[in-house]
C-alpha cells in the first residue's frame, strides 16, 4: 500500500477530511514549501491592515534591550551610595555624566558621556516580583488577565509596520536576537504570524548561524547544490507548474533562498564591519548583538529584541555585575553612538530594562553572600532616541532606593508613549479571534489608562 506520510493513500486524514488526489498533491507541495522557507510566510497570506490605526511616526523602529532576568537600579541608573554599603555594596563612587546633576553607576564610563541622549525613568512600578507575570506586564504594556493573552509590543509593532502596512523588507518585521524568552506568548491572541523571528546562534562567532538562512559547515556552493536537488525531486512543481500553490511555493523558495545564497545573508556577516568598530561594542555575544541590531535597523526591520540574560542575581550579586556592567556599558552605549554618528537615532527608540529591579538591601547572609532578590515596587528603565528627548531624568525613589517617590511610571504608560511616537493610535481596537473588543492600550476596564504618557520627554 502507498504511504503518504505514513497515511494510506485513498483512506481519511487523522482530522476526517479525505485524502483524495488534490490532497496528496497539497500535502506534497507543502511539504516542499516548509523545507526551504518554514519561517518566511508568504506576503499574500498576512492580514490586512487595522484601520484607524494610521498616526504621524516620528520613529521608525525600536531596539529593546531585555535584560533578563531584572537589572538592580542602584547599581546602574539609580545608584545611592549615600545610603551605605548595605545597599550600594561596593559602588559608592558613582560617574558624573555629561548632564550635570545625573549620575549612574562606576562601571559605566561610556553610557556616561552619552547622558544627553537618553531619558531615565527612575520612577517604574509594578509591584510584582514574580519573573513570569512581570515580564509579561512589562512586555505588553497590559495588567495581567486571566481571560485574554495580549500580544508583546513587538508582536503589535508587527501587526501595524510589518507586512499589512507595507513593509517589504526580506526579513521578518520582528527579530529577536538571539532567543525568546519562553515566558510568555509573544504573539498572544494576534497568533504565531505575529511571533518573532529567533535568530538562534551567536553573532559573535564567524559565521553568526541564523537558524534557516545561515548554517555553519555549508558553503553556498553546497546550499545552490542542495537547490538543485530540491528542483529535481519537484516532480509536481515540474509538471504543474502554472498551479497557484506551484506558484506560491517557487515564490517563497525564491525568496527564501535569497537570504541564503543572495544579498539578503550578508546582512547576518558582521565580519563586513570594521574591526575596530566590534571591537568598540565589546567581540561578546550582547556587544554583537547591538552591533547586529543596528544594521537591521539600517535596512528597516521594526522591532529588534536583544535578550540579554545573566541578570537575576541572587547570590555573589557583585561578582557579576563587575564582569556584566562593562559589557553592557560599551554594548549599549556604543550602540547609541553608532546610531546617531549615522542619523538614525532620531528615528530609532532604543529601550534598556528589564522584567523588574532588584531589592535594595544587599543580602549578605548566607546562601545569599551578597546577592539582590527581585523588587517591583521600584526600578528604573532608560529609553533613548526615536522622538524621547536625553539628558533627563522621570521619577525619582527614596534615598535607599525602595520606594518611589516622585512622578511613578508604569508599564502602560511606557509602552503607550513607544506606542505613540511610532504612530500607532493606543485607542485602535485589536483584532481579537473572538471578536472581544481589546485596545492597543489597556483601557479603563482593565484598571490602568495610559493617561499619564511620558509627555515631558516626547
Amino acid at each position: 500500500m502507498q504511504l503518504l506520510n505514513g497515511t494510506p493513500v485513498g483512506t481519511s486524514l487523522p482530522n476526517g477530511l479525505p485524502l483524495s488526489r488534490r490532497r496528496v498533491i497539497q500535502l506534497v507541495l507543502g511539504s516542499s514549501v516548509s523545507i526551504v522557507c518554514s519561517n518566511y510566510p508568504l506576503h499574500a497570506d498576512t492580514p490586512s491592515p487595522v484601520p484607524g490605526s494610521a498616526r504621524t511616526a516620528k520613529a521608525k523602529s525600536v531596539i529593546q534591550i531585555w535584560m533578563w532576568g531584572g537589572p538592580c537600579h542602584l547599581d546602574t541608573f539609580d545608584p545611592k551610595p549615600e545610603a551605605g554599603a548595605d545597599y550600594a555594596g561596593p559602588f559608592v563612587k558613582p560617574l558624573e555624566t555629561n548632564v550635570s546633576g545625573i549620575r549612574i553607576n562606576e562601571l559605566l564610563p561610556v553610557l556616561a558621556t552619552q547622558a544627553d541622549k537618553y531619558a531615565i525613568l527612575r520612577g517604574m512600578s509594578h509591584g510584582i516580583n514574580a519573573h513570569e507575570t512581570a515580564s509579561y506586564v512589562i512586555q505588553t504594556g497590559h495588567p495581567a488577565n486571566d481571560r485574554i493573552v495580549f500580544p508583546s509590543v513587538g508582536a503589535v509593532v508587527s501587526l501595524f509596520k510589518g507586512y499589512s502596512a507595507g513593509y517589504k523588507g526580506k526579513l521578518p518585521p520582528y527579530i529577536v536576537l538571539t532567543e525568546p524568552q519562553g515566558r510568555f506568548d509573544e504573539a498572544g491572541f494576534l497568533g504565531s504570524h505575529y511571533k518573532p523571528f529567533a535568530t538562534g546562534g551567536n553573532p559573535a562567532k564567524t559565521p553568526f548561524a541564523v537558524e534557516g538562512i545561515v548554517a555553519e559547515g555549508i558553503s553556498k556552493t553546497r546550499q545552490a547544490s542542495r537547490r538543485e536537488l530540491l528542483h529535481q525531486l519537484d516532480t509536481l512543481g515540474n509538471t504543474m507548474p502554472d498551479h497557484p500553490t506551484v506558484v506560491a511555493s517557487k515564490r517563497c523558495e525564491v525568496e527564501a533562498y535569497d537570504l541564503i545564497l543572495g544579498d539578503g545573508s550578508k546582512i547576518f556577516d558582521l565580519n563586513q564591519e570594521k574591526k575596530e568598530l566590534r571591537d568598540q561594542y565589546g567581540q561578546n555575544t550582547f556587544g554583537q548583538s547591538c552591533l547586529m541590531a543596528r544594521r537591521l535597523v539600517e535596512i528597516g526591520v521594526p522591532y529588534i529584541t536583544i535578550n540579554y540574560k545573566g541578570w537575576d542575581t541572587h547570590k555573589q550579586h557583585f561578582q557579576a555585575m563587575r564582569r556584566q556592567l562593562p559589557e553592557m556599558d560599551k554594548g549599549t552605549g556604543t550602540l547609541i553612538i553608532d546610531l546617531a554618528s549615522r542619523g538614525l537615532l532620531d528615528s530609532t527608540i532604543v529601550w534598556w530594562g528589564g522584567e523588574f529591579g532588584r531589592t535594595p538591601k544587599v543580602q549578605n547572609e548566607s546562601p545569599w553572600n551578597g546577592g539582590r532578590n527581585h523588587h517591583g515596587k521600584a526600578f528604573c528603565h532608560m529609553v533613548a532616541g526615536g522622538g524621547f528627548h536625553g539628558g533627563q531624568v522621570v521619577g525619582s525613589t527614596d534615598g535607599r532606593g525602595e520606594e518611589v517617590t516622585n512622578r511613578p511610571v508604569h508599564p502602560w504608560d511606557l509602552v503607550g508613549s513607544i506606542y505613540e511616537l511610532m504612530g500607532i493610535d493606543i485607542t485602535t481596537k485589536l483584532p481579537h479571534p473572538l471578536g472581544l473588543d481589546v485596545r492597543v492600550a489597556p483601557g479603563k476596564d482593565e484598571k490602568a489608562h495610559p493617561s499619564n504618557l511620558l509627555r515631558e520627554i516626547m
